[in-house]
């Protein structure tokens, strides 16, 4: 058992979540790895998903469904994700708590599974992450906001795309998408941020190369006083 965090997240209130890999090595290597990570984000969100993901992906396809299928209807969810970004060596989650301890049983349990799958698929042992997770409350609507473009410009700010649509494993696809069908996307933000899609995207890429140049000169800083 994990030990009791120093200060406990409180019911209803939002977290940005992050956390960041051993010694920066790459727990993210290709886009099986980061489709992995997503459906354990997806699924563990749930209270009724009881199954280790392994064995859920030895079911067979209708079966797999139908669990999913009832457990969206039951919607007994432990945390509700307000955005995301999956990076190379760490992530971001905006995430609100709904019960005791649940954003903490959440991130232990995606965290667990994917080092799991991860060590058996390359063959290594030991822990993956770097420390128990860290966490920020998020105070107001304004903060949210702009936390949201914080993380959503995170692969663009690190160089590995030219723009935040081309990176496929962050929640800003979704935001900047109208008319989504039921179930498509993981996030619900609908009630927090007030913003159309196309001022959202112009919102986001009006901090673009400003985000970028931050990394840049931070970057070279680090390299600096590590010589």
């Amino acid at each position: 058992m994990s030990p009791q965090r120093k200060e406990e997240l409180i019911n209803n209130q939002i977290y940005h979540v992050f956390s960041r890999s051993i010694a920066e090595f790459t727990v993210f290597n290709n886009v099986s790895e980061f489709e992995r990570m997503y459906c354990l984000v997806d699924l563990f969100r749930y209270n009724g998903f009881e199954y280790r993901y392994s064995q859920f992906k030895q079911l067979d396809k209708d079966t797999q469904h139908n669990i999913i299928d009832q457990i969206r209807e039951e919607n007994t969810k432990i945390v509700e994700i307000i955005a995301y970004c999956l990076m190379p060596t760490h992530f971001h989650f905006i995430l609100k708590q709904i019960s005791d301890g649940s954003i903490a049983k959440y991130i232990a349990r995606v965290l667990n599974g994917y080092s799991k799958y991860f060590n058996t698929k390359h063959r290594r042992l030991g822990p993956l992450w770097a420390s128990r997770f860290k966490n920020v409350l998020v105070k107001d609507d304004e903060q949210l906001l702009h936390l949201t473009r914080y993380i959503h410009l995170n692969p663009t700010s690190a160089g590995l795309v030219k723009n935040p649509e081309d990176w496929m494993f962050s929640s800003y696809g979704q935001y900047i998408q109208s008319n989504l069908s039921e179930n498509e996307g993981i996030c619900n933000y609908e009630n927090l941020i007030n913003i159309k899609p196309d001022a959202y995207k112009k919102f986001v890429n009006d901090r673009k190369n400003y985000q970028r140049d931050l990394a840049l000169i931070k970057g070279k800083l680090l390299d600096k006083y590590s010589d």
